[in-house]
């Protein structure tokens, strides 16, 4: 890519992927369709071009070079095997792919061998069986494989899991541990150059993740009980402190872990700390 080329992104066009990735590149600061009907839509402001693809599609265009970044799920990138990698996760889409067989079958991982086992992600199942050097019939099938089983085309399935109501539903049982964790993730063409637009796209990205991560904490506190109080917000890489009009007391600001904030709230206030408010971030380069 030259410095007068778009940036070329590839975004999920459906599914459980498509609105998240979207939203997070609208925080970034991005264009993003508003109606969902344009198949290619430019950002001119900050130098980029949105292609919206099939997500099972996205790690082959970028592993093929054709486009430069794209926003797909890490077990659709392995199981495309395109010569594409991570560039970042994203936090969301998170699953796990599982085996499952039929309830009370008493399945295990040590008996797959020779098994007929169906799955709509042969490349992700294939890598994993070679990996522990198991021998077993690989049946691909396009979408929703919890039938397969009742119908006798297999003897086990192998499939991405959220909550495992829709296995359940379908009288399976997951059997073994997981045999790969998956999120969304942002990923690149392997051994590619990057570019400044590369790297403002991911710095915007990693600002998201860490506003959606953190929020910023302010409170007071007497001056003798400062070093106690930022020992609980030692803060992303040091907390602010200020004097305040009242002599003897301290004003401190720093960031927090979101899921920590009622958690440290009470902590300070045990303290002695008082005005304590959270606000939100809704950007940030650190």
């Amino acid at each position: 890519m030259t410095g007068t080329e778009l940036l070329r992104v590839a975004v999920p066009n459906k599914g459980s992927l498509a609105e998240p990735a979207a939203e997070m590149l609208r925080e970034a600061g991005y264009r993003q369709r508003t109606e969902g009907r344009e198949l290619v839509l430019q950002d001119p402001d900050n130098g980029a071009e949105f292609f919206f693809l099939r997500p099972r599609d996205i790690a082959i265009y970028v592993g093929s070079g054709r486009l430069d970044l794209g926003i797909t799920g890490e077990d659709l990138l392995l199981d495309s095997g395109a010569r594409a990698e991570v560039v970042l996760q994203l936090g969301f889409a998170e699953s796990t792919f599982r085996f499952a067989a039929a309830e009370g079958a008493g399945r295990t991982v040590t008996g797959l061998a020779g098994c007929r086992i169906a799955t709509a992600y042969p490349g992700l199942l294939r890598h994993h069986l070679a990996g522990r050097g198991i021998e077993a019939q690989i049946i691909p099938l396009d979408g929703a494989v919890e039938t397969a089983v009742r119908l006798d085309v297999a003897d086990v399935i192998a499939d991405v899991v959220e909550t495992g109501s829709t296995l359940r539903a379908a009288g399976l049982e997951i059997f073994g541990e997981p045999l790969f964790h998956s999120q969304a993730a942002l990923i690149r063409r392997r051994g590619s150059e990057s570019s400044a637009a590369v790297e403002q796209l991911v710095r915007r990205l990693q600002g998201v993740l860490i506003a959606r991560q953190y929020v910023l904490m302010d409170y007071d506190i007497a001056d003798e009980l400062v070093e106690k109080a930022v020992a609980v917000t030692p803060g992303f890489e040091s907390p602010t402190v200020s004097p305040l009009r009242t002599p003897g007391w301290s004003a401190v600001r720093a960031m927090v872990p979101r899921r920590e904030t009622n958690r440290i709230m009470d902590e300070l206030w045990q303290i002695g700390a008082r005005a304590i408010l959270v606000t939100d971030i809704h950007a940030c380069r650190l």
